[in-house]
């Protein structure tokens, strides 16, 4: 298992555009990816339930990567956050 924290910087925080190139990057790989904010969680790969979480501007966001090809996973989603979040 792989995790990360990451502060959101984007102003308007994980809006429609970022959260659906999100889940087309989480889907990418077999590993089973988890974004926290706060008490919420859900699967990077589903859109309704990563926009649930209403991840803002400033917010510290757990990723918790867990799978056979989490290493690429880690250094690729942890890249998506810093140029796109």
């Amino acid at each position: 298992m792989k995790e990360f924290d990451y502060v959101i910087a984007d102003p308007v925080g994980v809006h429609a555009r970022p959260a659906g190139l999100l889940v087309k990057k989480a889907s990418e790989f077999k590993s089973e990816i988890i974004i926290s904010n706060g008490e919420k969680s859900a699967e990077a790969k589903k859109l309704i339930s990563l926009m649930g979480l209403g991840i803002r501007n400033g917010d510290k966001i757990h990723c918790r990567i867990e799978g056979e090809d989490e290493e690429d996973a880690l250094l690729e989603m942890q890249n998506f956050f810093r140029e796109n979040l």
